[in-house]
């Protein structure tokens, strides 16, 4: 499908530096420190694994910085369908298209087309991004403030809070936020059809995907605050900064008492996210959209306009081990594992700039 040519380049560029990390510069960073024992290194490692319950690590904010740019487009994609004659509900029907394209994509993900439905695990990042976008579109659609909006997410952080906390959890007793015995746990194991990523659990479950929502809902805030004509430039980049630490001091203070967790996807989580998120945002727009930095973004831009594109292909392509096979085998040069690991990286890039210069781009 062709692209628009109206896109905010830093979206694309922040986009694709996200997908970095998922699509080789994790296994980049960890073959390189494997080979040294620097310590400075082993922290930045450190970073790349999820925390094992409770905590953050900056591996724990690629897929919610993903959902937050999602809600970041919303607004802009909206307002471009409206200029084209669509009515609201038209674009109700087209999130409705999106989140489901994007549950049936997640599921070719985890396997559908092997058609083994016994072992097949519904739950998929894509889809809760299809899911929680849906709904923040909807809300969008339904409300005509800011203020109403803001009220949605205050909603559903709060009341999220109040469900994990305050209701007992059956067969256990009183709340809990302690794995397998939770809110969120039970009604997975309960009502989330397929086979659970973990026994007790799934991170991409249902009744989490309520608070993934209000992550969104906090892009599309951001989304309509950069669509703001009536502000200097000055003045958006600055309030996109102010926001971020808001969020980031709301998100630590809430944190004492609902501890930062991307398995249960938190309220404090949420906002955490969301502050960092904001950060980079605010940085990239800086730099690329008003300093006009635009060369030195084009090879994040190029995986960014695809992300979805190269997240679902390396489930059926193993770029990795084909890349090991050119840069290790017989005659190659011994190169830095770093480098070897980086090959998958270096031949999804090659292939998303064949899409780019073809024009080609995958709209759900």
């Amino acid at each position: 499908m062709n692209a628009s040519a109206n896109r905010l380049r830093s979206l694309d560029a922040l986009r694709g530096f996200d997908m970095l990390w998922i699509a080789g510069g994790g296994a980049m960073l960890q073959a390189w420190a494997d080979s040294n024992d620097w310590a400075w290194l082993d922290a930045a490692r450190a970073q790349t694994d999820h925390a094992k319950w409770n905590g953050f690590t900056f591996w724990d904010l690629i897929f919610p910085l993903f959902l937050f740019l999602a809600g970041v487009s919303l607004p802009l994609s909206f307002a471009r369908r409206r200029a084209e004659g669509a009515s609201d509900g038209a674009l109700a029907r087209h999130a409705l298209r999106r989140g489901l394209t994007l549950v049936l994509l997640g599921l070719v993900y985890n396997g559908l087309l092997r058609f083994d439905l016994a072992t097949l695990r519904c739950a998929s990042v894509l889809g809760r991004i299809g899911l929680a976008w849906m709904f923040a579109a909807w809300i969008v659609l339904g409300t005509r403030s800011t203020r109403a909006r803001v009220g949605w997410l205050a909603g559903i952080l709060v009341g999220y809070w109040a469900a994990l906390t305050l209701v007992p959890v059956p067969g256990f007793g009183a709340a809990s936020l302690e794995p397998g015995t939770n809110l969120v746990d039970w009604f997975d194991q309960r009502f989330l059809p397929g086979r659970l990523y973990r026994e007790v659990r799934d991170p991409e479950g249902l009744l989490a995907t309520i608070p993934a929502i209000a992550t969104a809902l906090c892009g599309v805030l951001a989304g309509e605050w950069l669509q703001r004509r009536d502000l200097e430039p000055a003045r958006r980049t600055s309030g996109l900064a102010a926001a971020a630490l808001g969020c980031l001091a709301l998100g630590a203070l809430w944190a004492l008492v609902f501890p930062l967790n991307k398995n249960l996807w938190t309220s404090s989580f949420v906002l955490w996210c969301a502050g960092w998120s904001l950060l980079l945002l605010c940085v990239f727009h800086l730099v690329i959209d008003l300093w006009k930095f635009e060369r030195g973004a084009f090879v994040l831009e190029v995986i960014g306009a695809n992300a979805i594109t190269i997240y679902v292909l390396q489930s059926f392509l193993d770029f990795d081990a084909l890349a090991k096979l050119l840069l290790t085998g017989r005659g190659a040069l011994k190169l830095h594992p770093a480098l070897v690991a980086g090959g998958g990286l270096a031949l999804k890039w090659t292939l998303l700039y064949a899409l780019w210069r073809a024009r080609i781009f995958l709209r759900v």
